[in-house]
Formats: structure tokens, C-alpha cells, sequence
């Protein structure tokens, strides 16, 4: 029964009774009685975020536009989706984008490693999430061209936190496609209302809730931090 209000009168009105507010009611009570088994992150923006864009300002100054300009061109081209979906390699998608931007050749593999040199890892979050384990399952759900697994773990280390990690290309499929969501729940071996999801873009967010993930929109570390260990330290809601 719902509360309402009607001219300042307060009234019960019936429950919605059909199917779609039946279905809405068998939901909400199966998440408020499952138990919180597991934590998936996001990488890029989340984990690992551009913490000195200089050298990025430096690359976009020097072909004459923004750093906003060079950022779009490398993450929202048409050929960084086909990437992050395993249609090119990572190497196909880069040589496209730099001679659209008029990058000679030989400047092409000096020019990548600048442009992710500003890039760092959280060692609070990776250290938090390590410290979830065994009591939670940890997973790692990202849109990622084909070279990121082996550059992130060469690079940073910290894939070993997770007990799944995924990365688009790897499965040729990506957020939010729903697809992506329910081959990492089937790995961890947990429903959707039993994992926590963390991730920076809203389009994401939206479709882990839509499955049923208990979904935090990631603003800052210490927003996500209290919003999950908040979860967390209410594992049956």
C-alpha cells in the first residue's frame, strides 16, 4: 500500500496491479533480500585517470586544437568503437586517428606513449579492492582496446586484485550492452542483484541498474568509496 496525498489529505491507495508494477514489486523485494557478493569497477576514468593532462595540452597544441579536440578523436572515433569491440586492432585504430590528425609516421609511436604519460592508478582503490578479497568477488569490467590488458599490467600491475577482469575487445562486446553485464556476472558466478557496480559514464550506469546491479556513478574516490562500503556494510539490504 502507497501513501498519497490528495488536497492536503493523506489517503492508502491500492497497489499498482499490473504486470509491469507487479514485476517492478517482485524486484525491488528480491535486491532487498540478496546478499552483496561481489565488486565490479570500471578502468578508464575510474582506477586509472589522467591525472597531468599537460602532456596531452602539449600534443593538442601542437597540431592546432584543443585537448578536448584530441581526446574526442582518440576515444569517441568510429574506429575507437570498432576497436573496443575487436573489429580493428588497437594499432589500426591509432595509425587512422593520427594521419587524420597529420602525425608523420615517424612521430606515431612517441606520440601515443605521450599521450598516456600523464595517466596514474589509484594504489588506494586497487589496495581497497584487494582488501575485499575473499570476503567479496572482485571484478574488472572495461571497454578496452586489444593491447590493454598486457599495457596495463606491464605498466601498472594491478589486474591480480580482481578475480575477472574484461576488457571489450577481448569479448567483442562493450557497455552497455547488456551482454557485457551478464558474462561477467556468469564468471564471478553471482546474480545481478548480488554485485555492486562502479563506473564514470551515466549511459553505464544506466543499464547495470536496468539488469538489476546495484550501480554507483563514480564522481570521485571518496564519493565511491562511501557509497559502496556504505552498501557494503548493509550486504542485505
Amino acid at each position: 500500500m502507497i501513501r498519497c496525498v490528495s488536497g492536503g489529505e493523506w489517503y492508502l491507495s491500492p497497489p499498482d496491479t499490473t504486470f509491469h508494477g507487479i514485476l517492478l514489486r517482485l524486484k525491488d523485494k528480491k535486491m532487498k533480500k540478496s546478499v552483496i557478493q561481489a565488486v565490479i569497477f570500471d578502468m578508464g576514468g575510474v582506477l586509472l585517470r589522467t591525472e597531468d593532462s599537460s602532456p596531452r595540452e602539449r600534443l593538442a597544441l601542437s597540431l592546432g586544437i584543443t585537448r578536448q579536440a584530441l581526446e574526442e578523436a582518440v576515444f569517441l572515433s568510429p574506429s575507437s568503437k570498432m576497436a573496443e569491440v575487436g573489429e580493428i586492432s588497437e594499432a589500426e585504430h591509432w595509425k587512422i586517428v593520427l594521419n587524420q590528425l597529420g602525425v608523420p609516421e615517424e612521430e606515431q609511436i612517441s606520440f601515443r606513449e605521450a599521450f598516456w604519460s600523464g595517466d596514474r592508478v589509484d594504489l588506494r582503490l586497487v589496495e581497497w579492492l584487494r582488501s575485499l578479497r575473499p570476503a567479496y568477488k572482485t571484478g574488472l569490467l572495461s571497454n578496452a582496446w586489444d593491447e590493454a590488458r598486457n599495457a596495463v599490467q606491464t605498466r601498472f600491475g594491478f589486474l591480480d586484485v580482481f578475480d575477472v577482469s574484461l576488457f571489450s575487445a577481448e569479448v567483442k562486446m562493450r557497455k552497455p550492452d547488456e551482454r557485457f553485464y551478464r558474462l561477467i556476472l556468469e564468471r564471478l558466478g553471482v546474480e545481478p542483484e548480488e554485485a555492486v557496480f562502479v563506473d564514470d559514464f551515466p549511459l553505464n550506469i544506466e543499464a547495470a541498474s536496468r539488469l538489476g546491479m546495484r550501480a554507483i556513478h563514480f564522481r570521485n574516490p571518496d564519493q565511491a568509496l562511501m557509497e559502496v562500503q556504505d552498501l557494503l556494510n548493509h550486504r542485505s539490504t
